[in-house]
């Protein structure tokens, strides 16, 4: 049994074995939690160079986030409710703006009639009444000229010609310029394509075949229909059949195979002619209210344009596919005969159409400076188009 003398020794003894041991338990730890740390610091950096993770693995992503504020509008069109293509494209139009802007836009689409009149649709916009519209400017010929000149053109630009004039050669400044002293800010809505040339109760063997004739032919080429002695009537788009039925009308262009055999004209018209030389690539339109626009935050005008840009693609690519369709479909299954203008014919209304222009820009100066702008580009892309797109149809398409 140990003394009171040998505790005080024996105590510390003990007291530094158990401080060894505790010492060596520390060393044993930290070399576990430098590795650990080294580990974890080593999958940062590696994740961190992956990039950000996909959304699904995201806690939140901008679906979810609700909008801030949601504007309700409401679309009106030049065009008969669910009309194909130029009557889809606006609901297509509200779809990609409804997407686009993560549901902060809504946009209610009506055919031409449903809420007002289809050719009081620029006035109502303009007004504010309506927050926006969809047609083709040359309806608004009677407001402003100018306005013709980003519709359709006779023997003037086709569709990637026109899309690439507004685009990168300052076709849109200056359509915006042209519709911002009616409070409205126009937007790409589509492009038709080359269309066909008409359909006629009479035969078309020359240019004295057009004296008298009362045709639907809107814009430009209802200029030169005149001035080649015929009448041209402004009908809209809801009422061509029945004018061409009942002989309000002898011969009404429209737009090509697809909509002609929709609208039945086979059926009431002998004779469809070839090339649509009055609308060589007709531009459609979305248009705003320019008040309602401006007061818009940056994200949202940019949805709005983006979504018109959408439109601009998808109205030519269904147009062209449903053409060719429909075309085979007249010929074979209807027996219709495509004819065409003659050369002759058609060097007249071209001569006709240079008279009709220049009697337009002499009379209006913002007439001449968007004629200018379009001339001008119209012979610098020609030169190309020449080589390329001329050489394809001639040379290389069977």
């Amino acid at each position: 049994m140990e003394t009171i003398k040998e505790y005080p020794f024996t105590f510390l003894k003990m007291f530094n074995n158990v401080l060894v041991d505790l010492i060596k338990f520390v060393m044993v730890q930290k070399n576990k939690i430098l590795r650990y740390f080294t580990l974890v610091t080593t999958l940062v950096l590696f994740l961190s160079c992956l990039g950000d993770p996909p959304a699904s693995m995201r806690t939140t992503s901008y679906d979810v986030t609700k909008p801030d504020k949601v504007f309700y509008w409401k679309m009106t069109t030049t065009w008969p409710p669910n009309f194909p293509v130029v009557g889809e494209v606006a609901e297509k139009y509200s779809k990609w703006v409804d997407e686009l802007s993560n549901g902060q836009i809504k946009i209610k689409v009506y055919g031409g009639g449903e809420l007002v009149p289809p050719l009081e649709a620029f006035d109502v916009v303009s007004q504010g009444t309506i927050e926006m519209g969809c047609g083709a400017a040359y309806y608004w010929a009677g407001k402003t000229p100018a306005a013709q000149f980003f519709a359709a053109v006779p023997f003037g630009m086709n569709s990637q010609q026109i899309t690439s004039w507004l685009e990168t050669g300052g076709g849109y400044e200056l359509w915006k310029k042209t519709y911002a002293k009616f409070n409205l800010v126009p937007f790409m809505g589509g492009n038709t394509g080359v269309q066909m040339g008409g359909w006629f109760n009479r035969e078309i063997n020359s240019v004295e075949d057009f004296k008298g004739l009362k045709m639907r032919l809107p814009g430009i080429g209802g200029k030169v229909l005149e001035k080649a002695g015929g009448a041209a009537v402004l009908v809209a788009g809801s009422e061509v059949y029945t004018s061409l039925e009942r002989g309000v009308i002898d011969a009404t262009e429209w737009i090509g195979p697809y909509h002609d055999y929709k609208m039945g004209f086979h059926k009431i018209a002998k004779y469809y002619y070839t090339p649509g030389w009055h609308e060589t690539g007709s531009q459609l339109e979305f248009f705003i209210n320019k008040n309602l626009y401006d007061g818009l935050p940056p994200h949202l005008q940019a949805v709005l344009e983006a979504a018109s840009k959408r439109a601009q693609v998808w109205v030519l690519a269904e147009f062209d596919r449903q053409n060719g369709i429909y075309l085979d479909k007249l010929i074979n299954e209807e027996g219709v005969e495509v004819r065409e203008f003659s050369k002759e014919t058609l060097d007249a209304l071209r001569g006709f159409t240079d008279e009709a222009i220049q009697e337009m820009i002499g009379d209006d100066p913002l007439s001449k400076e968007v004629y200018e702008s379009y001339s001008s580009f119209q012979k610098k892309i020609s030169k190309w188009s020449e080589v390329t797109e001329k050489a394809y149809y001639n040379k290389i398409q069977k």
